[in-house]
Order: C-alpha cells, then structure tokens, then sequence
C-alpha cells in the first residue's frame, strides 16, 4: 500500500535563523506523525545545516534541483553525488519553475533524473501543463510527453525508485486550486499512462499534486485514490501550515 508523502519545497526562501526555526517547528510537530512520510527540501546553501538538524528525527532532506552531469567544469552546478555527500535522499527534477524560468527542456530533465538514480538518489520528477495548454485540451498530452523522456531514458523500471509530482502550473502561486476530481483525473491518467508499460510500477509510485495545497483544501485532495501527498510551496514556509497538511494526511 502506497504511503503519504508531504514534501516542502521551500524554492528561494529562508535565512539560517528562519530555517532553524521553521525544522524545530516541524520536528516537534512531528511526535505523532503516524505513517506520512516528510520531506524537506531547501535552498542549496542550508543543506548541510538543515541536515544536521534533522539528524536523527523522520523528516527526509531533498534537494531542488540537480546537474545532469556527475563532475566536471560547470560553474555554479552541483551533482547528485554531492547531494547524496551532504545527506539528501531526493532531489525535485524538472519542477515548472525550472522549466519555465530557465528552460530546462523534458530532455535535459530526464537527463537529470538519471544521474540522480545513478547517485542513488530518489527523483521528484515534476509533470504539469500551463493554463494555456489546460484551456486548449491539452493537458494528456503535455505530461504524457514529459513521461515519456524519462522513459525513454531511463526505462519505466526506473519509476519505481522515483515520485511524481503532478503540477497544475495555473495553480502553483496564484492562490487557484485545482478541484479534487481535476486533480484525481490527471492523477488517475499518469497511473493508468504507466500502467500501459508496467502495473506494477503503476500501483506502486507515489504520485503527488503539487498546486497551492494547503490544510484547509489537503484533506479533499488527499481523499482522491491516485493523490499520495503534496509538493507544497508556500505553505511549506510555516511549521503550522506545513504540519496541517501532514495532520490531514495522518487522518485519511
């Protein structure tokens, strides 16, 4: 049976102080966290920090982005080895921001989860179509091409040791939520997309929905069959909102 998973993706957020504060918020909050499982995944120069102080607790530490290549000259990059160095068991690939903002193509993203398999790494491989794509019907076939990159590359085996991040981009940010049914049919599309090529890697990946989750809306979208956790932006920046969520997993 699959298990929740709540990720923070805390983007370009946080100071040394804020981020001490935020992880003993969460890490305190976390004394009855039942069978959800927690991911935090902040800004590159808090790694190493934040990672000492979740040593020892159940919070999982996550990076938001990595090279596709294992060394070498490429200024400002940084490897999954070294992610895997400093503590990070996930690392997000192929987000919308990243694709969007820096033009990171479905190619070089799959490229991406591959090193970070290689590293022994769990990938967070983000799917998601823009508004546009939405209101002219699209939507199947965006993430569907973004699926299958990485299947290309790296086999649907692959996904097994992988999660999925289903982002409606119309939603991350803008305060707009997709419905729970929205959300469960494209949920329900990319399990049913894998299962074409492999069932068992189907019933078995978590798929998370990864659009202005909050705690007042978590519980409606958590109770949809195919949605296993949240990749949460904003509301991953306060202990309270963030353990909301986690509390609304726990309840389902």
């Amino acid at each position: 049976m699959r298990k929740f998973l709540v990720a923070g993706n805390w983007k370009m957020n946080g100071s040394s102080a804020a981020n001490d504060a935020l992880v003993a918020g969460i890490t305190s909050g976390l004394t009855q966290s039942g069978s959800v499982e927690v991911l935090v995944c902040p800004p590159f120069p808090y790694l190493a920090a934040v990672a000492e102080q979740l040593r020892g607790s159940s919070v999982a530490l996550g990076a938001q982005n990595v090279s596709e290549h294992a060394s070498g000259a490429f200024t400002g990059e940084v490897s999954a080895d070294m992610l895997v160095d400093i503590g990070c068991k996930y690392v997000i690939v192929g987000h919308s921001e990243r694709r969007a903002l820096y033009g990171e193509s479905s190619e070089q993203v799959a490229e991406k989860f591959r090193a970070a398999l290689n590293a022994g790494l769990t990938p967070v491989l983000c799917v998601g179509e823009t508004l546009s794509e939405r209101d002219s019907g699209r939507t199947e076939e965006v993430v569907a091409g973004q699926l299958a990159a990485v299947v290309a590359l790296s086999g649907i085996a692959s996904l097994a040791s992988a999660v999925i991040a289903y982002e409606p981009v119309w939603a991350i940010g803008t305060g707009k939520v997709a419905t729970p049914e929205q959300a469960q049919d494209v949920h329900k599309f990319i399990r049913g997309r894998l299962a074409n090529e492999n069932e068992d890697v189907a019933a078995a990946v978590q798929i998370l929905y990864g659009g202005s989750m909050k705690g007042e809306n978590a519980g409606g979208l958590l109770r949809m069959p195919d949605i296993d956790g949240g990749l949460i932006g904003g509301a991953s920046l306060k202990s309270a909102d963030f353990l909301a969520i986690v509390a609304a997993a726990n309840e389902i």
